[in-house]
């Protein structure tokens, strides 16, 4: 082999290292593994968070504003802990509630926060009190077919 082919196998491989390594950086920012610059994360505990995983979107009135950086089962509560990194720019009032909505039949999950009334902001850190925790389809399903009206 010549200089000029190892030269050119040199450049190749360290061109598909570089690839490699903005791919996998790629995939750690948008994977939501752990907060972002610019954001701040709040807590919620909730019964049931089906169809939630780390990275689900967190929305208020529709608008993306933030997503679900940690989901740990509590084994003192048996309830699922969640935390969520918000946005900076987003003042969440602290008396807002957040619960687990869904797009449709077919969509899939996302977290709502519906902002209260409070002239007071929650700091980073704060817990939601008021939560709902995700509504089983299958569960409404049998309700309405039995004819459970509670």
């Amino acid at each position: 082999m010549t200089l000029r082919e190892h030269t050119v196998e040199i450049l190749t491989g360290a061109a598909v290292v570089a690839l490699a390594v903005g791919f996998l950086i790629y995939a750690m920012g948008v994977s939501g593994s752990g907060p972002r610059a610019g954001t701040y994360e709040l807590t919620a505990s909730f019964r049931s968070v089906e169809g939630v995983s780390v990275g689900t979107d967190v929305r208020l009135a529709g608008v993306k504003i933030g997503s679900v950086t940690a989901l740990d089962l509590n084994p003192e509560t048996f309830r699922a802990d969640a935390t969520v990194a918000i946005a900076e720019a987003i003042s969440v009032p602290d008396d807002s509630s957040i619960l687990i909505s869904s797009e449709g039949l077919l969509g899939g999950s996302f977290v709502e926060i519906q902002p209260g009334a409070s002239p007071f902001a929650m700091e980073p850190g704060d817990t939601f009190f008021d939560t709902q925790g995700a509504v089983s389809l299958i569960t409404l399903l049998l309700r309405f077919v039995g004819g459970d009206g509670q």
